[in-house]
């Protein structure tokens, strides 16, 4: 029996297939990689404590926002170390001469023989101008009443820190939301390395150069005009007229066509029609307003649309504004600022002033023009927030109410009008 099993098992050995040889290891395939945890954002100092109690609250909620905004942290840490507000900056904020001054005062502030004289010489002088006006569309004598307005020709573009500047209106609160825009342009323009903080001098409310641009229009509209690879509007003043001429343009400028003029009503002329519609120089005319200096409408103003302004009440001059003048408004949304850049404009090329003078206005101050606002917002006509800035809610809402009591509704603020408004309100 022993012997039969191994007789067995020797035949099955031999019937079985010889062994193959182990085939090559096959190479270990690593495991994927687990990908590495998200870096842990850099952590943001809270800013050192200035002492001001409202600047250092808002500071430390800027931070977020700004980190939001795509501000690097230690961009932001190393930007706001230290930061201090600005005392100087609340008292100027409410003191804009346009806004504030009389009309025909700030004219005559900005308008002088000097400047004319300046703006007439650089008019031929400066080779620059061909190729912006060809590129963009402005005239000369516009962009030289900007830089004339702006900085003084490039003379006086401000040296106060503009991170700071906007960080002390932003903590104010009447226009945070614009002031932290501008603050987080401004670190952006840091953050890009095209220009340092060091550079970033300029006006209280952030304008830099010297076409004052604000940091925000500075990203979006400075262009490099003389090809040295960066957008300098301090020192280049081909770069700093080219924005302007830029900005201008993008505002919706139109060649060829004026940006204003000055203009007669017949008697009796409905006042309320001031900053209203907007009518052709035919359409104006089927209601009497005519040229002041008795000349034709150049074909190019003909189809133009304007609208009618008395800057001094209906005792001044009068205007129908192109659009070109609202062009203006979008470097600075100032009825006189437009004014004096388009005056200004005018005596370069050698044109005279008003035909029909300014009267003798008398400036009111910060508390009539406030109180104004207040009772005109007690009667039920809104002037929005009372700050004593006389801008369009403010003539808006005196006009709407001078026509409700039968007055010349010119939406003038004079001092008898607030005298009028105080004795209808009430010392509520």
């Amino acid at each position: 029996m022993r012997r039969r099993l191994l007789l067995a098992l020797y035949v099955l050995a031999g019937c079985a297939s010889p062994p193959r040889p182990a085939p090559p290891p096959v190479a270990a395939v690593p495991a994927p990689a687990e990908a590495p945890p998200p870096a842990a954002a850099a952590p943001v100092t809270p800013p050192t404590a200035s002492g001001d109690m409202i600047f250092d609250a808002w500071a430390a909620e800027f931070q977020g926002r700004a980190l939001a905004a795509g501000i690097r942290a230690d961009v932001l840490q190393r930007e706001m170390a230290g930061l201090t507000p600005d005392p100087r900056v609340a008292g100027l904020d409410s003191r804009q001469p346009e806004f504030s001054k009389p009309v025909s005062e700030y004219l005559k502030g900005v308008i002088t023989s000097n400047r004319a004289a300046i703006g007439q010489r650089r008019r031929t002088e400066m080779t620059e101008f061909d190729a912006i006006e060809a590129r963009y569309g402005v005239p000369r004598e516009i962009l030289l009443g900007v830089w004339a307005l702006e900085s003084g020709f490039g003379a006086i573009q401000g040296d106060m820190d503009v991170i700071r500047s906007v960080a002390t209106l932003a903590a104010q609160g009447r226009r945070r939301a614009w002031a932290e825009g501008e603050l987080i342009a401004a670190l952006k323009i840091i953050q890009s390395g095209e220009h340092p903080r060091s550079r970033l001098k300029g006006s209280w409310a952030g304008a830099m150069g010297q076409t004052q641009f604000i940091p925000s229009t500075f990203l979006t509209t400075a262009v490099d005009f003389d090809g040295d690879g960066k957008r300098d509007i301090w020192a280049s003043r081909g770069d700093a007229l080219a924005s302007a001429a830029n900005l201008l343009a993008k505002g919706g400028w139109v060649r060829g066509q004026s940006w204003a003029r000055e203009v007669t009503v017949p008697s009796g002329f409905d006042f309320g029609q001031t900053e209203g519609p907007r009518l052709t120089p035919v359409q104006w005319a089927e209601l009497g307003v005519r040229r002041a200096d008795g000349l034709p409408w150049a074909e190019a103003d003909l189809a133009a649309q304007a609208q009618l302004v008395a800057p001094a009440g209906a005792r001044g001059p009068l205007f129908l504004l192109f659009p070109n003048h609202f062009a203006i408004r979008k470097y600075n949304n100032s009825l006189a600022y437009a004014l004096g850049v388009g005056m200004l404009a005018d005596r370069f090329s050698g044109l005279d002033g008003v035909v029909r003078p300014w009267p003798q206005e008398q400036p009111l101050s910060l508390v009539d023009r406030m109180t104004a606002q207040r009772a005109l917002n007690a009667l039920g006509f809104n002037a929005g927030n009372p700050d004593g800035v006389v801008g369009m809610n403010t003539r808006t809402a005196l006009r709407n109410w001078q026509k409700a009591r039968g007055l010349v509704a010119d939406g003038y603020l004079s001092p008898e009008m607030v005298q009028k408004l105080k004795a209808e309100a009430g010392p509520g």
